[in-house]
């Protein structure tokens, strides 16, 4: 059985190199992840381009997805690069100090700090290592004491225990990388902290516009990582086209304990919702140094598998890690294992379902049908890629085909679940289009003379979201 669940890796200077990328692509990777917290935009337009090569090199769909960096909710630097905070100590965080700090005072990236708390607030620095306990505000500085001390570092970012800090979820930093995104043309793009709907939908609009020179329009993913973001979810799921669980900065404002439960809730919702869910943040943390990962990671992997994800996510892992290709090989065998293992009863998945459109109905039968059937695979010709999405919301053992003609469908398809994309030429004949889609799952292995397979399209044939026939076939 091919792997379901997708990989997406991050680019960074452990993955650059042209060989070790085209490693990675051959061990699994089907969406990289450029972070634009890093670099400028001359070296994600060359990034862009050389994924785009070796994808093509190795003969695999890869998607790209932009990753924004939100705001820059951080400490200022120190003139010895970091300081040492002892508990009870006072310490002071200044939005107009602009020289280096010591361990009494530092500078602050985010200069609304002292407007968006009181005393008694509690900050996290550091991803909730360094805990800090406010004071008194006065003017421009935030007084605060040392509650949990530890080492600190320049540039480390800042948290608000229980959310409740301003900032846009869109920078004007973000709003230039929306536009360099769109010049290499990303198939996703990942927007940092937003709070609400309006955020998604502005930056849809943003990218669209900037996109309209090559009349394209990405994916938007929302990365929940604010608790404000919490009880505005399905808000903000309606107005995206997934959610990535970035469990990091969300853990800090949440508490740890209450993210797995968060965790599975989100990506329920987004199945429900038809939106694609990635799970991120420290999944494979360890083998940043170490070749192979602690059993907990396997577990947190495998279980963010049964939880129903559509990809797992590696950050520092592949970007800076000592072990990138091994890193994601391991990923893909952890997978694998927990879908094999993975019970499911499709009949339970529609369970009191009522579907308001002919496709996605068609793409339900398709599912039930080919399940039942015991098909070998499931076609979906698609100018979209919509049919196979719906149909990757549901848990099944037979691989899903998503055959189009449009590059950028192909290239989407490749974050959902159990899909498999490919390129087909553009045909008006049914009777033709369906014989040279089945010519093109046998001339790729997919299928054998004797295998049977549930195959849907639309007729008239190319227009998006015209699904409306069902068909099952064998092969001669």
């Amino acid at each position: 059985m091919p792997r379901a669940t997708k990989i997406v890796a991050t680019l960074g200077p452990s993955s650059s190199d042209p060989d070790v990328l085209e490693r990675l692509m051959v061990a699994g990777v089907d969406v990289v992840r450029l972070n634009f917290s890093h670099g400028t935009a001359e070296d994600h337009i060359a990034r862009a381009s050389l994924v785009r090569a070796t994808a093509d090199k190795v003969g695999k769909t890869v998607a790209l997805m932009a990753d924004l960096q939100g705001p820059k909710i951080r400490v200022g630097k120190f003139a010895g690069g970091k300081v040492q905070l002892v508990n009870g100590q006072p310490f002071i965080l200044d939005a107009q100090r602009s020289e280096p700090g010591d361990a009494g005072i530092v500078g602050l990236d985010y200069k609304e700090l002292p407007r968006d708390v009181r005393p008694g607030d509690t900050l996290l620095l550091n991803d909730g290592l360094i805990v800090l306990t406010v004071d008194t505000v006065r003017g421009e500085q935030v007084h605060t004491v040392v509650k949990v001390g530890g080492e600190l570092s320049n540039n480390k970012g800042i948290n608000k225990q229980g959310g409740g800090l301003t900032a846009p979820a869109l920078t004007a930093k973000d709003m230039e990388d929306i536009k360099t995104a769109m010049a290499f043309q990303a198939e996703f793009v990942a927007v940092s902290f937003p709070k609400s709907a309006t955020d998604m939908e502005m930056a849809r609009q943003l990218a669209n516009v900037a996109g309209e020179p090559w009349r394209h329009k990405p994916a938007m993913i929302a990365k929940i990582e604010r608790s404000e973001a919490i009880p505005q979810l399905e808000a903000i799921l309606k107005a995206s086209d997934g959610i990535m669980v970035a469990r990091g900065d969300l853990a800090v404002e949440v508490g740890n304990a209450a993210v797995p439960a968060l965790q599975k809730r989100m990506i329920r919702m987004a199945r429900e919702l038809d939106k694609v869910a990635i799970t991120a943040t420290q999944m494979m943390e360890s083998m940043i140094l170490a070749p192979v990962p602690t059993r907990a990671e396997v577990s947190d992997v495998a279980n963010a598998v049964l939880d129903g994800t559509d990809a797992v996510m590696l950050s520092a892992e592949t970007a800076a890690g000592k072990f990138p290709v091994e890193t994601v090989e391991h990923m893909a065998l952890i997978a694998l294992e927990a879908e094999r293992a993975d019970d499911f009863s499709i009949e339970t998945d529609f369970a009191n379902k009522r579907f308001g459109r002919i496709d996605q109905s068609i793409a339900m039968g398709a599912l039930f049908t080919a399940h039942h059937l015991g098909c070998k695979a499931i076609i979906a010709l698609t100018e979209s890629g919509s049919t196979a999405l719906w149909m990757s919301r549901h848990n099944i053992k037979v691989p899903i085909f998503g055959l189009t003609s449009q590059v950028v469908s192909q290239r989407k398809m490749a974050l959902y679940r159990n899909v498999r994309p490919m390129l087909m030429g553009k045909e008006s004949d049914r009777d033709t289009a369906l014989r040279q889609a089945e010519q093109l799952l046998v001339a790729r292995g997919a299928l054998k003379p004797g295998d049977t397979y549930a195959i849907t399209c639309g007729e008239p044939m190319g227009y998006p979201g015209g699904t409306n026939m069902l068909k099952v076939c064998r092969v001669d």
